[in-house]
């Protein structure tokens, strides 16, 4: 990325991702939750028959009468939630800002707390899955602030809000589909089934689907509960990582120089996520790319990639496999680093 890349316009989804990332690349930071519990009463004659024809669908499926009552019963048109995906605001920064932004010192300090607090779970967690737990903490604190930001929009409202405004039917179809089977399945009640304003829920803030694909029930109780239930929340992480092929005894990247010796016209060449353009590090010390501080890369037998996030007079990585499957979980090689960043402060105790 040779310009500022925006966390929050960027709106990128495959098929082995969380999908969160459309939600938390656009989320507007000045969202209150009083705007964002704000239902819209106004009737809407097409949404109603778009909400009777996902009704229809939804019996198709199987699902009983009572319950489909009770969960189209508090289904309503959220247009602050159309608006709000339709007007993401663009913002131009650095690496530097960003990361000053999303891991400053007091952040550091209570993601350093947390792993105290719940170092015993987290360790249980991390041989289970084999995920370091700096990095189930990073996310963590990443997506929800340790669990205080998941958001107040009721989930079935924002999905099909955003179905029924038509630019990504099919996506929001299938995401309000997973939501009923979730509700159905009794991970989370009805009045407690709250998310962002695009659908990412919990502590982790998966979209719907990827909760059906990766959510843990992480103490036993029945229940995959990742708004409440640390246990749950901390597998869930780990097992989305673990899933996307998070290597344990791995980190995620360092911060590296391009000594003299780098041949900046062929930065296009060897830079980027692509899997070709990954290298040993043996190989990076031949072209002239050294440790932060100008000495040579370690004899390690691992291979590399060189990320450029603002450019080559910006901040410049190697990073490994684990940072791919960052990669998977949200596309913004500002999020990526910023949470192999708070990892490393972590581990560093400040």
């Amino acid at each position: 990325m040779t310009s500022a890349l925006s966390f929050y316009n960027i709106l990128k989804f495959s098929t082995v991702t969380c999908c969160m990332m459309l939600v938390l690349s656009s989320l507007p930071t000045n969202f209150s939750h009083a705007a964002e519990s704000e239902q819209q009463d106004e009737v809407d004659p097409g949404f109603t028959a778009y909400l009777g024809a996902l009704r229809v669908e939804a019996e198709e499926k199987g699902y009983s009468a009572d319950f489909l009552d009770k969960a189209f019963a508090t289904i309503s048109l959220r247009k602050k939630v159309v608006k709000a995906d339709k007007n993401q605001p663009e913002r131009k920064l650095t690496l530097d800002s960003y990361l000053s932004t999303r891991v400053p010192d007091w952040k550091v300090k209570q993601a350093i707390d947390k792993l105290a607090e719940h170092n015993d779970l987290l360790e249980s967690v991390s041989k289970q899955y084999g995920v370091q737990k700096r990095f189930i903490v990073a996310l963590w604190g990443n997506e929800s602030n340790f669990g205080r930001i998941q958001g107040n929009h009721p989930v079935l409202s924002s999905l099909v809000s955003l179905a029924y405004d038509g630019r990504r039917e099919s996506l929001f179809k299938k995401q309000f589909f997973a939501a009923l089977q979730i509700l159905s399945e009794g991970h989370v009640e009805l009045e407690a089934f709250k998310g962002s304003w695009a659908g990412a829920m919990g502590q982790s803030q998966f979209m719907p689907s990827s909760f059906l694909s990766y959510a843990v029930d992480g103490n036993g109780d029945g229940k995959k509960d990742i708004w409440s239930e640390p246990a749950d929340v901390f597998a869930s992480i780990a097992n989305y990582l673990s899933k996307e092929g998070w290597k344990g005894r791995e980190t995620w990247g360092r911060q590296v120089k391009l000594s003299d010796k780098f041949d900046l016209s062929l930065l296009n060449q060897y830079s980027g996520l692509s899997k070709s353009k990954m290298l040993s590090l043996r190989a990076w010390q031949n072209l002239g790319v050294t440790r932060f501080d100008s000495t040579a890369l370690p004899s390690v037998d691992i291979k590399a990639s060189l990320i450029l996030p603002d450019g080559a007079k910006g901040r410049i990585y190697l990073v490994y496999n684990n940072f791919h499957t960052l990669m998977r979980w949200n596309r913004s090689q500002y999020f990526g680093v910023s949470v192999g960043y708070l990892a490393d402060r972590i581990r560093k105790g400040s």
